[in-house]
């Protein structure tokens, strides 16, 4: 999902770009013309994470065949297939644009660069942002009528995934009025257990841990950084029962994990300081496959990356393991909005985008792209549905009948954590592997919360922070040390002078 970009915006750390110039995103600036399309054709310009939709092509021994009756098989990529399905079910032609970025900042900077796309896919504080700098149309009151057959989104959204959005808040309006949930996940720490406990793995602290030298990696991102290291900074409150038990946790745990006064600030700066010297690296995709290849004993992770690096270890027969930190997690949300600078007041290309995003959340086109990334779709299903469930049961349904335990997803799936109908049987030792990354536990979600969007000015702190964690510590070197390589230097320079000089001299 990560791959680093050196652009930045107010939200990021500012930088040249050099991964995502205009001429470098597939179909940004191409011409109805250009890309086939004739002046009946609706051009629908989508712009989503790198490798974060299903691009088909499955062997057929992929095929998933589900307790309903339902197989899924990726065969053409979601793309066409919505193209086809928009034209079957509407009776009009759609062309998809479709590229991709690597972070928030490199899609938004792109946007100020004059790239126009009509729907994207950013994570919540980012879409936050956009909402909150009047960028985003609305979601049409079609879009969540429930009598229509063909809006999947509104029919199949889990309980508990709607609820965030609708009960989350920018400028006094819920989420769910200008965004549709993608994927989700939480943060943790995916880690050996051969080489470090699980009781270790259960704080944050085990960052500043000697023992653990060079062994654990972290985030190359400010904002995942920094509420790792709050978390950390906040651990005796976060942590302490008049806290944990208090009538409204929730909403305290949310403000304080998103406090950005300037002694806070100052305050997790150095907490990150003393994590950056004991870390293995900072790192936005390499930590996932360096935990594969033994490199480090633990890396912080996305819960969807985690299910990765399981998947992979498990080839060569290594079992890693899930932590949620005792002292909170981050749950966040990638969601898709609507772009005023590209649809405006076309309303064909609005419902286009809007069946794009109904079309992706129909629950075997859901379970497509789950099996494709690795990360938690929103889509949920229904009574009448029970494809998602069922995918969640040929994932981690055990095939034995001992030695296995109850793993509830009621919350998930119904709304009730206690419905029977929604619990999946599992071996003792997986529980707090693949599945518990991809639908974390009840009791673990009870210490999630979000990353809120933060204003200009704040940002324009935290980026200033994130600039001195991640450039050299000049006070970390000795004295001693400068004056060798202030002597280096002159060393060199003197050569080079020489050298000129003598070039210079024997031509006259």
């Amino acid at each position: 999902m990560t791959v680093p970009a050196a652009a930045a915006d107010d939200d990021g750390v500012t930088g040249a770009i050099e991964a995502a110039s205009v001429e470098e995103v597939s179909g940004a600036s191409e011409t109805a013309e250009e890309s086939g399309a004739d002046d009946e054709t609706i051009v629908l310009r989508i712009s989503n994470w790198e490798e974060y939709i299903d691009e088909g092509d499955w062997d057929e021994e992929e095929a998933i065949d589900l307790d309903n009756g339902v197989t899924v098989l990726g065969e053409n990529s979601m793309i066409e297939d919505f193209e086809a399905w928009y034209y079957e079910t509407y009776g009009k032609k759609v062309k998809v644009e479709y590229s991709t970025f690597g972070t928030n900042e490199e899609l938004y900077t792109l946007m100020g660069l004059g790239n126009e796309f009509d729907l994207v896919c950013p994570s919540d504080y980012m879409f936050m942002k956009l909402i909150a700098e009047d960028k985003v149309l609305e979601y049409s009151d079609e879009f969540f009528d429930t009598s229509v057959e063909t809006n999947y989104y509104i029919n199949n959204v889990s309980p508990f995934i709607k609820d965030i959005y609708d009960s989350n808040e920018i400028n006094g309006e819920p989420w769910s009025k200008y965004a549709a949930g993608y994927m989700w996940g939480i943060t943790g720490m995916v880690y050996d257990p051969e080489e470090v406990s699980a009781e270790e793995m259960s704080s944050l602290t085990i960052l500043l841990n000697d023992d653990y030298n060079k062994q654990i990696s972290i985030k190359d991102s400010s904002r995942d950084s920094y509420f790792m290291a709050l978390s950390i900074y906040k651990r005796d409150l976060l942590t302490s029962d008049e806290f944990t038990q208090s009538e409204d946790y929730s909403e305290r745990l949310q403000e304080e994990m998103n406090d950005v006064s300037t002694e806070t600030i100052a305050g997790v700066e150095e907490v990150l300081t003393e994590i950056s010297r004991n870390a293995y690296s900072f790192e936005t995709d390499s930590g996932k496959a360096d935990i594969v290849a033994g490199k480090i004993v633990g890396n912080y992770q996305w819960s969807g990356d985690t299910v990765y690096s399981m998947d992979q270890a498990e080839e060569d027969d290594v079992y890693l393991e899930f932590a949620v930190p005792e002292e909170c997690t981050n749950i966040w949300m990638d969601g898709w909005v609507m772009l005023k600078d590209g649809i405006g007041d076309d309303t064909e290309k609005q419902q286009a985008a809007e069946a794009f995003v109904n079309f992706i959340s129909m629950p075997e086109n859901a379970v497509r792209n789950m099996y494709y990334i690795g990360y938690t779709s929103v889509i949920a299903g229904n009574e009448d549905d029970t494809t998602m469930f069922d995918y969640a049961n040929w994932c981690y349904a055990s095939e034995d009948e001992e030695d296995v335990v109850e793993y509830p997803l009621g919350y998930y799936f119904s709304g009730d954590n206690e419905d029977e109908d929604y619990i999946v049987l599992v071996d003792e030792e997986e529980a707090s592997r693949q599945i518990f990354a991809q639908y974390p536990s009840e009791d673990v979600l009870e210490r999630a919360t979000i990353m809120e969007y933060f204003s200009t000015e704040k940002m324009a702190e935290l980026n200033q922070m994130w600039i001195n964690i991640r450039c050299f510590h000049l006070s970390d070197y000795p004295v001693a040390v400068w004056v060798a390589i202030l002597a280096a230097v002159g060393v060199v320079v003197a050569v080079c002078c020489r050298k000129r000089y003598v070039r210079v001299n024997q031509y006259e």
